[in-house]
């Protein structure tokens, strides 16, 4: 448990210390989404399901913050590890597997809801919640960035540079969570692009979170956690499965 503290601890202090670069950025993102999309394009187009636009997007735009932050954490911050050989001395360590695993895990899920609290705190500068279900919003969140976080353990360790680390979020991550929902409802769509869309993970996690908020999904709930946790479960078990055997940990 000291090895385990330590390691999370680590993890927060870091967030902290760089906050103008952790918990700044989104807070600024999320304004100019709120005031273009919202209050400039949102007056044209009116409600979405049944809500306005605004407050459609809102709960998007929290989980798209907690996403990223979640996965770059653990993406910089792991790989860092790796680059200056800290890693190692894990590794030799009476530390398991599973505590090295949280211990990242668990640090970069603590910024990635700590960013969507502040993103939920920008929204309420413009709209208003009427909570549907709190145990959905933290359920939905804590899976999400437990996943993402997994996903960025995994990315650090295939990535040999620093440029490496970017590759993911800016060529994958970022397109699938544009195309995730956020801004418009995949019952839009054509019926065969809504069928391309239910492919994308973060339409699941997205609808999700927008149910705990707003009452509305595009999804069932039960997709919702299915995706999730089998998301959870499967990183989990390759992650494991990569350091226990020191896949591009060793030099």
């Amino acid at each position: 448990m000291i090895g385990f503290y330590t390691l999370v601890m680590k993890e927060i202090k870091r967030v902290l210390r760089i906050w103008r670069q952790t918990l700044v950025p989104p807070i600024i993102t999320t304004t100019l989404y709120f005031l273009i999309f919202g209050t400039l394009i949102g007056r044209r187009i009116g409600d979405m399901n049944g809500v306005g636009y605004m407050q459609f997007i809102a709960p998007g735009l929290i989980m798209m913050s907690a996403i990223t932050a979640s996965y770059t954490n653990t993406a910089s911050s792991f790989f860092l590890s790796k680059f200056v050989r800290n890693i190692e001395e894990l590794l030799v360590s009476p530390l398991s597997t599973h505590t090295i695993i949280w211990g990242y895990v668990l640090g970069s899920v603590i910024r990635g809801v700590l960013v969507g609290i502040l993103v939920m705190l920008v929204a309420l500068c413009f709209i208003s919640f009427d909570i549907h279900s709190w145990t959905v919003i933290i359920l939905t969140i804590l899976l999400t960035t437990i996943a993402f976080a997994l996903g960025g353990i995994a990315n650090a360790i295939f990535a040999n540079t620093f440029d490496d680390v970017g590759i993911i979020p800016t060529f994958v991550l970022t397109p699938l969570t544009y195309l995730g929902g956020v801004f418009y409802s995949i019952n839009l769509l054509p019926e065969f692009w809504q069928g391309v869309s239910r492919f994308n993970p973060i339409v699941y996690m997205i609808s999700g979170f927008r149910y705990g908020f707003l009452g509305i999904s595009d999804v069932s709930l039960y997709y919702t956690f299915g995706v999730l946790i089998l998301f959870v479960v499967v990183l989990y078990a390759w992650v494991y499965s990569l350091i226990s055997r020191g896949v591009g940990l060793r030099s």
